[in-house]
C-alpha cells in the first residue's frame, strides 16, 4: 500500500556529490546501500539520480553513434537537446515508475511483508548505475552494463523487500528485461556479440 509521508528521514542526501557518492557506493557495495539507503517516501534523490544515469548515457550515446537521434528541422544540436531532455526528463521517470509497479504486482505473491512502491522506485532507480556507461558504442560493455545492473535490481529487491534472491529474481525479471535488456540495448549488444564470433 502506497502512503504519504510528510517530511522522510533518512534516505540519500541531495546535491551533485552526494550523487556521485550514491553512484560509487551503490556499485562498490550494494547491499550495505540499498540497506541505508532506500528509505520509504524519499523517491527524490533516486528519481534524479536515475534521469542524471539516463541524461548521461544517452548523451554520451548522442555523441559517440552517428544516426543516434532524429534530427528535425535540419537542427542537430536542437534536436540532441529535445531527444536528451525528452529521455532524462519524461521517459526515464515514466519508465521507472511503470517498472516499478510491475515489480510491486509480482511482489505481492512472493512477499508477504514487503517494502512499499517508494522502496521500488528507488531501488529500480539507484540499480541503473552500470548503465552511465551503457552509451559507449562498444557491445561488450554495454553487456557487462546491462548484466550488473540486473545483479544489482536482483540484490536491491532482496535487501529492501527482505526476501531470498531466489525470489527477488522471479520478482525482478520483468522489470530486468525491459530495463536493461531492452531500454539500455543490453540485447542488441548481446546479438551483436553473438553476430562477431
Amino acid at each position: 500500500m502506497t502512503q504519504w509521508v510528510e517530511n522522510p528521514t533518512g534516505g540519500r542526501d541531495r546535491g551533485a556529490v552526494a550523487l556521485a557518492r550514491a553512484w560509487l557506493e551503490v556499485l562498490v557495495r550494494p547491499r550495505r546501500f540499498f540497506a541505508a539507503g532506500v528509505t520509504p517516501g524519499d523517491q527524490a534523490p533516486g528519481l534524479v539520480f536515475a534521469m542524471a544515469v539516463v541524461a548521461i548515457e544517452e548523451a554520451t550515446r548522442f555523441a559517440l553513434v552517428p544516426d543516434a537521434y532524429p534530427v528535425i528541422a535540419d537542427r542537430p544540436l536542437a534536436s540532441a537537446a529535445v531527444a536528451l531532455v525528452a529521455a532524462a526528463g519524461f521517459i526515464a521517470p515514466l519508465a521507472l515508475h511503470l517498472m516499478a509497479a510491475i515489480e510491486t504486482l509480482a511482489l505481492a505473491g512472493l512477499a508477504g511483508d514487503r517494502a512499499g512502491v517508494s522502496e521500488t522506485v528507488q531501488l529500480i532507480a539507484y540499480a541503473i548505475a552500470p548503465c552511465v556507461f551503457a552509451g559507449v558504442p562498444v557491445p561488450g560493455l554495454r553487456v557487462l552494463c546491462a548484466c550488473y545492473g540486473a545483479a544489482l535490481l536482483v540484490v536491491g529487491t532482496a535487501t529492501v523487500h527482505g526476501i531470498g534472491i531466489g525470489r527477488a529474481a522471479v520478482a525482478a525479471a520483468l522489470p530486468g528485461i525491459v530495463v536493461f535488456g531492452y531500454a539500455f540495448r543490453g540485447f542488441g549488444a548481446a546479438a551483436a556479440l553473438v553476430a562477431a564470433v
